[in-house]
């Protein structure tokens, strides 16, 4: 990567496969970006595979990326997927990279224990399954839940997944009749996620930290070793 030849070209892969769009994977690189190599610009650009994506840093600390909005078309449940999932959507909305599947409470939401074995075979996309209301464990005060479910990619569940909220920040817009939200990700791990729907676009707010840094070597033969 040339650190001047912005529009960066910024790729993602999964344990199995490459992806179109991954949230946190484009905050951690804009967050390298601006404090290990200088790059301290109000607005970093990246090209992908799923568009144009711009990263901007906001007063607060908070970076914010500026992501495609996706719009979900309501379709009936694919057979047999309620109990793949363990319990029954009142609503299903198909899109090509995620689904949404709408739970009557974030305790629902918090109770399913999908096969993932037969979800991986049965049905190839990433789910997400969603309800509105507060965290159901800690009571934390949010516009709505979710969790992700990709085992055809190799991802069971996802503890945080950004690039989810550009079918599920424009679903509650315009279920919700507001623009700004919070969302919280009730994974064993989760995570909180600040949204807001901008026309085509979703605006997705969070915080990066450093945690790690090494040396990545890989030689001739093409074995690797971290330092």
């Amino acid at each position: 990567m040339e650190l001047n030849a912005e529009p960066w070209r910024l790729r993602w892969f999964t344990p199995e496969t490459e992806v179109d769009l991954c949230g946190h994977a484009t905050l951690a690189t804009a967050h390298v970006l601006r404090t290990m190599h200088g790059m301290t610009m109000p607005h970093l650009r990246f090209r992908s595979r799923g568009g144009e994506l711009t990263v901007t840093a906001l007063e607060d600390g908070r970076l914010e990326l500026d992501f495609p909005a996706f719009a979900p078309t309501k379709a009936e449940l694919p057979e047999g997927l309620d109990s793949v999932l363990g319990a029954r959507p009142l609503e299903f909305y198909d899109h090509l990279s995620y689904n949404l599947a709408l739970f009557d409470s974030p305790a629902t939401v918090l109770s399913l224990k999908p096969d993932m074995q037969k979800l991986s075979g049965y049905y190839p996309r990433a789910v997400c399954v969603t309800a509105a209301g507060n965290d159901p464990r800690s009571g934390a005060a949010c516009d709505y839940v979710v969790r992700l479910f990709a085992p055809s990619v190799g991802i069971d569940e996802d503890p945080v997944t950004g690039s989810a909220q550009c079918i599920l920040a424009p679903y509650w817009a315009a279920r919700l009749g507001k623009t700004e939200m919070t969302a919280r990700q009730i994974s064993e791990r989760g995570g909180e996620l600040h949204v807001r729907v901008d026309g085509e676009r979703v605006c997705i707010a969070g915080r990066a930290r450093t945690f790690l840094r090494g040396t990545l070597e890989a030689d001739t033969f093409g074995r690797f070793s971290l330092d």
